[in-house]
């Protein structure tokens, strides 16, 4: 065989090589991420669940994004997390340097009209979800509250985040479609400060949390039977609480039943991550398969197990296909619902 033929192979092999191992291939000569940082904007204070899985994705997330960039958490709590959702549309450098969480249902303020939600959640880089979840209202033994049936009979505090937070949006819906007797005390940076004040005793509770964050944080306490979960809300009832009725499942008629389903809508991408809207398509991409990767990692999963929490991956896509859902519902349910979360 002639060396120019010979060169030619090799040269053939090697290109064909580079073609097929892709821009996160470790010869990459300059990988887009090289030496940078990626910040996650967290809408709400350390401690809570939103917090807790976004430390875990970026434990992980980072080895597997072209030139394993260092990804450091930085808390954005503030008005129910409409400051973090704000900063990522409007602020936050569109060049795929800054990710972030905010509130499930945050996405759906500005279809009820949420002050402040000058945004179209259509247009943000949907990563994925890392769970799906029902949201749940739970109480301290010492308020005397422990049944969806007390919390029809007595009156009861419960604390919030702020207009267009889970916790206010379902301590109203509770409070006005099914005429429980809580009273919501809002304006908490997040989930563990709310806790705080129900050991403290100065709440009787809070709704709108996620089953997930109760069993990774206050599993002990929920066995102790020092905590009560009285009722859940999602398109269908977790199997790990079989007994726990469901919000959905006191509607009275398609109308009610319709409206509750567009309130609970969101719980389905419990732990929604998102990229600014308009970063280049080839750094989305690398996102979005890096999300996908990590969430299949055995350290992330083995860890996750340990912290008590689920991971269930929920595409880009499929979150993409709810909002197109949520911004099509008819105009007098989304006017209806408004109303009932408080908006």
């Amino acid at each position: 065989m002639s060396i120019v033929r010979l060169t030619r192979r090799v040269l053939f092999a090697v290109l064909s090589a580079l073609a097929a191992c892709g821009p996160a291939c470790a010869g990459d000569a300059d990988p887009p991420y090289q030496g940078k940082t990626i910040t996650v904007v967290i809408g709400f204070s350390p401690g809570g669940g939103y917090d807790l899985y976004a430390r875990l994705l970026g434990r992980y997330m980072g080895k597997y994004i072209p030139g394993n960039p260092t990804i450091v958490p930085q808390n954005m709590p503030g008005a129910g997390t409409l400051k973090a959702a704000k900063y990522l549309y409007e602020i936050a450098p569109k060049d795929g340097t800054v990710i972030g969480i905010f509130s499930r249902s945050m996405p759906l303020g500005p279809v009820l009209g949420l002050a402040g939600a000058d945004f179209d959640s259509r247009k943000f880089t949907w990563l994925g979800s890392m769970a799906k979840d029902v949201t749940l209202c739970v109480t301290s033994d010492t308020s005397g509250i422990k049944t969806w049936d007390d919390a029809l009979k007595k009156d009861f505090t419960v604390g919030g985040e702020g207009r267009g937070s889970d916790p206010d949006i379902f301590a109203n819906v509770i409070g006005t479609v099914f005429h429980a007797k809580d009273k919501l005390v809002t304006g908490f940076p997040g989930t563990a400060d709310i806790i705080l004040a129900v050991q403290r005793g100065e709440l009787s509770g809070f709704c709108g949390v996620s089953y997930s964050t109760v069993v990774g944080r206050w599993d002990d306490q929920l066995k102790r039977g020092d905590l009560h979960v009285i009722v859940q809300g999602g398109l269908e009832k977790d199997p790990a609480l079989p007994n726990v009725p469901n919000m959905l499942d006191f509607a009275t008629d398609q109308h009610q039943k319709t409206l509750m389903r567009l309130i609970l809508a969101p719980q389905a991408m419990a732990r929604p991550f998102t990229a600014p809207p308009g970063i280049p398509a080839d750094r989305a991409k690398i996102l979005q398969d890096a999300f996908a990767a990590a969430l299949k990692d055995p350290e992330l999963l083995a860890e996750a197990k340990k912290l008590q929490i689920n991971v269930d991956f929920m595409s880009a896509t499929e979150i993409e296909s709810l909002l197109g859902e949520l911004y099509r519902a008819p105009k007098d349910i989304v006017a209806e619902a408004a109303k009932d979360s408080g908006l």
